[in-house]
């Protein structure tokens, strides 16, 4: 069936950190005299990620009241900061994450969705983030270059529940054999598509090895190089897969 959409994943996809989120939350600490490395402090968020519920209190995961509680768990609960400490923590950590400069593209990514638009693609960004993400990609000119934004926080929604992917599919007016998903998690991305009759490739920025049933490419540059040979009737789909090893090692506690 011929392609009319790609669907796209954000975080450890198309945008990176600069630092990475776990030394931004470690300078955080060390600024408090909290002697943390970024190594320590992943180990703290994945702790706590894994701890807390999808909704406290009505807050959706990755909503400002989630990271609130969030935060608390890591500073206060974990490495013993006064609770009147925290306000000014989360307001610091908030405006980090919500600066445009914290984030750059991945090699690449600009010039696939150029390349998307200008062969007729619907292009939708579906993704686990907070509430900042169309502000985010609007900064930093991604906005312009897609159709629709799908972000969990605002969608009460997260990957790899079907109905997000749904509604990917219903905005862009396409069926599930007409769409690609692709992102860098196997459960929420390719898996996830997957379960909705979306074809998925994982991308693997960092080489990792992966399970020779997930289709997968390693930069942003490979991946505009498969979606535009599936437009070129002489080359197989397949072709363009290649994979090895087992599974990847989760080490992402938000923004998916």
């Amino acid at each position: 069936m011929a392609l009319k959409a790609v669907f796209i994943d954000v975080g450890n996809t198309l945008l990176y950190e600069r630092p990475s989120r776990f030394e931004i939350y470690a300078e955080q600490a060390r600024a408090r005299s909290l002697q943390l490395g970024a190594d320590e402090m992943r180990e703290l968020m994945l702790r706590a990620h894994r701890e807390l519920p999808r909704e406290i209190g009505g807050a959706y995961r990755y909503s400002d009241p989630w990271f609130g509680s969030y935060v608390e768990r890591i500073f206060h609960d974990y490495l013993g900061l006064l609770k009147a400490d925290l306000q000014p923590l989360r307001e610091e950590l908030f405006a980090r994450f919500g600066d445009p400069a914290t984030f750059a593209v991945f090699e690449g990514g600009l010039e696939l969705l150029d390349d998307l638009r200008a062969r007729g693609l619907k292009i939708g960004i579906v993704s686990n983030w907070s509430s900042r993400l169309p502000r985010l990609l609007e900064a930093l000119g991604i906005a312009r270059r897609v159709d629709f934004v799908l972000c969990s926080a605002i969608e009460r929604l997260e990957k790899p529940d079907p109905e997000i992917f749904l509604r990917a599919l219903q905005l862009a007016g396409v069926r599930p054999d007409e769409a690609v998903h692709v992102g860098d998690d196997l459960e929420k991305d390719v898996f996830g598509a997957r379960r909705v009759g979306i074809r998925s490739i994982l991308v693997d920025h960092a080489r990792r090895s992966h399970p020779a049933h997930a289709p997968r490419v390693t930069s942003l540059v490979e991946l505009r190089d498969v979606v535009g040979g599936w437009f070129h009737p002489s080359q197989p789909v397949a072709a363009s897969f290649p994979s090895t090893g087992a599974s990847p090692t989760r080490d992402r506690p938000f923004h998916d």
